[in-house]
């Protein structure tokens, strides 16, 4: 992204009250969400990331689970830098993953058109080691972002040059702000409200023993088509792998 990348968010309260109207759309991904048959539900954040990574880890952990809907959990990792996805949970990982233009990608596998069942997060330190993206600010935002697409959340606004809204869900060269897009905002919460309102009558919630895994590569070779967005420097793009019978493997990707 020329965000040169992600967002993450801020305070509730009073950036609510400030936001501009077109904020106030609705940013659910398509309808993605994780079946459950009850409210609140715990999603389990699996930690392969590094001790540099770990405290971001934690807050994005905190801040989500102030949803009246979710909470989450960090727990032991299951995968490796590959980040194959876990049944039932998200893996978080990071890793130096090269030059091939991505900052971060949140990466999920839905069934029934619309059921989230696993999910993954990458952090790619190739970019991250470099002074413009070495800061607290851009690490939160971009995890805050990227964990925040694996609920079935879509940014709240994509232009990278406009006012910080004050959410990680947001687009912005300058995650620090004023306001700061570290943090989720009210209306992602509200948002979340929206998705999971209803109950399902089955759930993907919660790992099965020895749960099957799926991988998501490095390039967009392995994302499937792209189906919006640009493979642009400082943009961002989504890209579907149409495995049949209902199921598909979604990629956001955050172009560096």
């Amino acid at each position: 992204m020329r965000y040169k990348l992600l967002a993450v968010i801020a305070s509730a309260a009073i950036v609510v009250l400030t936001l501009p109207s077109a904020a106030q759309a609705t940013h659910s991904w398509n309808g993605y969400h994780w079946a459950r048959t009850s409210n609140p539900f715990t999603i389990k954040l699996g930690d392969n990331v590094n001790s540099t990574w770990d405290p971001y880890l934690q807050t994005a952990s905190a801040d989500w689970s102030q949803s009246s809907v979710l909470d989450t959990m960090v727990v032991p990792g299951q995968s490796n830098r590959n980040c194959k996805m876990t049944t039932g949970r998200v893996e978080v990982c990071n890793a130096a993953y090269g030059n091939n233009g991505w900052l971060g990608l949140a990466t999920i596998q839905v069934t029934g058109g619309v059921h989230i069942t696993k999910g993954s997060t990458k952090l790619n330190d190739t970019y991250f080691n470099q002074a413009q993206y070495n800061t607290p600010a851009w690490h939160r935002l971009v995890m805050c972002q990227e964990v925040g697409h694996t609920f079935g959340l879509d940014h709240q606004d994509t232009n990278f040059n406009n006012p910080n809204l004050g959410t990680c869900m947001d687009y912005t060269s300058n995650p620090s702000g004023p306001p700061s897009n570290e943090h989720p905002n009210q209306h992602d919460y509200d948002e979340l409200v929206i998705i999971y309102t209803h109950l399902d009558s089955f759930t993907t919630v919660g790992q099965a023993v020895n749960g099957s895994q799926a991988a998501i590569g490095d390039t967009p070779a392995s994302w499937g088509r792209m189906v919006s967005g640009s493979a642009a420097h400082g943009g961002h793009a989504t890209y579907v792998r149409d495995l049949g019978h209902g199921e598909m493997i979604i990629t956001f990707v955050i172009w560096a």
